[in-house]
C-alpha cells in the first residue's frame, strides 16, 4: 500500500490527539473525522512506519449512532481533507459522548502512560447559572486567524500551516465571529488575534510575520464572578468563556475536600501563575493574610499578578522559570521558610508539554502537603503524576476533567496530590 490508496476500517478505538483507530491486516492505522463504532473508507496519508500508518476519512460506510452533523460546515467529512479547517476534531460527534470520549482518552493516558489506575470524570464548563451552549459552540473569546501570501484570512486546515478561507467561526463567540468577518480583506501574512474581554469589545491584533510592535500593550479587565484581573490583551487567559470561573470553582472545592481548611500562615505557591488566578484562589480560601507566592516567567504577567493579589499583603509575584525556581527554594530556604513550606499547598499549571522532572523534584523536595495540579494534557499530565508517585505524591481522589474545548480533542483537568 501506498499513500494515496483508498482503504475501508473498522473503527474501534480512540488515540491522543484527536484522532481514531482501525487496523488494516493487523497493522494499526490513526484515523481522522470519524469515531468508534464506525467503519469508513479512508485515505492513506504516511505509510512511512511499519508499526502504523495515518489516514483520512473520506467517506462513512456505517455510521455510529452518536455521529451528528457537524457544527462546523468547513469542517465535516464531504469536504476535501486538504480544505477541512482544524480545531474541531470531534464537531461531528453528540456533544455527551464526546465527553466519555475524552474520559477514556484521560484513563488510557494514566494506565498507559503513568501506570495510575484512578477514578476519572469530565463535566462540562459553567453551571445551572451560566451553562455550556447546547451544542458546545459559541465559547471562544480568542481566536487566531492566518494570513498567507495570497491575502487569505482564515483557519488552518487540520494538521497543516494552509489557510482556508472560513465564512464562519461556529466555535467563537457572536463578537469574535462578527469581528473575524470584518477584518478578513485587510491584513498582511501573519496572524490576526481576536480577543473578546469581560467589557464584550473585541480587540483585533495583527501580528504580521517578521514584525514587532513597538506599542505598549492594551490592558483589559478580565472578570471571575466578583474579582478584576488585569491582563495584556493579548497575553495569556483562558479561552473558553466561562473557563476561568469553572476551573477556580473546582480548584477550590477539590483542594477543600482533600485538605479542608487552608493555612494562611504556610506558604503556598503558584507555579507558572500567570496573572495570578489560581493565586487569588488560594488566597481566598486561606483569608486576608495568607502567603502566596506566583512564579511565571513572563515579566509582564508577572507584573500583572502583582497588581491582582495586592489585597493580600502576604503575596507576592516572582518572575523565574519554574524548574529553576523550586530548585532553588529547595536549596536555599531558611529552616523556618521550609516549615512553611511543608503547611503549604503548590498549585501548578503547566503548558500542554507538561511541568517535566526537574520541576516535579524541585516541588516534592519542598515537601509541600498538597500539590494541586491544573492539566491540559492528558499524556503529560500521565508522565508528571508518575513522577510524582515515585516521590510519594498520590491522586488520592482521582482526577477531575472539565471540557472547556468542546467540539475539539482537548480536555483540562484538575487533580490534588497527597504525600
Amino acid at each position: 500500500m501506498h499513500d494515496g490508496d483508498l482503504i475501508e476500517l473498522d473503527i474501534t478505538g480512540i488515540a491522543h490527539g484527536g484522532v481514531f483507530v482501525g487496523r488494516h491486516e493487523g497493522r494499526v492505522v490513526f484515523v481522522s473525522d470519524t469515531l468508534p463504532g464506525e467503519r469508513v473508507r479512508a485515505r492513506l496519508t504516511d505509510t512511512r512506519k511499519k508499526a502504523f500508518w495515518r489516514a483520512e476519512a473520506v467517506e462513512v460506510v456505517d455510521a455510529a449512532p452518536e455521529r451528528r452533523p457537524h457544527v462546523w460546515r468547513s469542517a465535516d467529512i464531504d469536504v476535501d481533507p486538504a480544505e477541512r479547517v482544524g480545531g474541531a476534531e470531534f464537531g461531528h460527534i453528540e456533544l455527551s459522548h464526546q465527553r466519555s470520549l475524552k474520559e477514556r482518552v484521560v484513563r488510557e493516558a494514566m494506565e498507559r502512560v503513568g501506570r495510575l489506575e484512578l477514578p476519572i470524570d469530565v463535566r462540562p464548563a459553567g453551571d445551572a447559572d451560566h451553562p455550556e451552549t447546547a451544542d458546545g459552540t459559541g465559547w471562544r473569546t480568542r481566536v487566531s486567524l492566518h494570513v498567507d501570501g495570497q491575502g487569505r484570512v482564515g483557519a488552518y486546515a487540520a494538521r497543516s500551516h494552509h489557510v482556508v478561507e472560513t465564512p464562519d467561526l461556529p466555535l467563537a463567540t457572536e463578537a469574535v465571529a462578527r469581528a473575524a468577518a470584518e477584518v478578513r480583506a485587510a491584513a498582511r501574512p501573519g496572524r490576526i488575534d481576536l480577543v473578546q474581554p469581560a467589557d464584550g469589545r473585541v480587540r483585533v491584533l495583527a501580528r504580521p510575520d517578521g514584525e514587532r510592535s513597538s506599542a505598549a500593550p492594551e490592558v483589559v479587565d478580565e472578570i471571575v464572578g466578583e474579582r478584576v484581573f488585569r491582563v495584556d490583551a493579548g497575553g495569556f487567559w483562558q479561552v473558553h468563556r466561562l473557563a476561568a470561573q469553572t476551573l477556580t470553582t473546582f480548584v477550590k472545592a477539590e483542594l477543600t475536600a482533600s485538605l479542608g481548611e487552608l493555612d494562611p500562615e504556610a506558604t503556598h505557591l503558584d507555579l507558572y501563575g500567570g496573572v495570578g488566578l489560581f493565586a487569588a484562589s488560594l488566597g481566598e480560601l486561606g483569608g486576608a493574610s495568607t502567603r502566596v507566592v506566583s512564579v511565571e516567567s513572563d515579566p509582564r504577567a508577572t507584573e500583572h499578578a502583582g497588581e491582582n493579589l495586592a489585597e493580600w499583603v502576604g503575596a507576592r509575584a516572582e518572575t523565574s522559570r519554574v524548574d529553576r525556581y523550586v530548585q532553588n527554594l529547595a536549596a536555599g530556604a531558611s529552616e523556618r521558610e521550609r516549615e512553611r513550606l511543608t503547611r503549604g499547598v503548590v498549585l501548578l499549571d503547566p503548558p500542554r508539554a507538561g511541568a517535566g522532572r526537574a520541576a516535579v523534584e524541585g516541588i516534592a523536595a519542598l515537601s509541600p502537603s498538597a500539590v494541586v495540579y491544573v492539566a491540559c494534557d492528558p499524556v503529560a499530565l500521565a508522565r508528571d503524576l508518575a513522577l510524582f508517585a515515585e516521590l510519594g505524591y498520590r491522586a488520592e481522589r482521582g482526577i477531575r476533567g472539565v471540557d472547556l474545548f468542546p467540539n475539539s480533542h482537548h480536555v483540562e483537568a484538575v487533580t490534588v496530590l497527597r504525600r
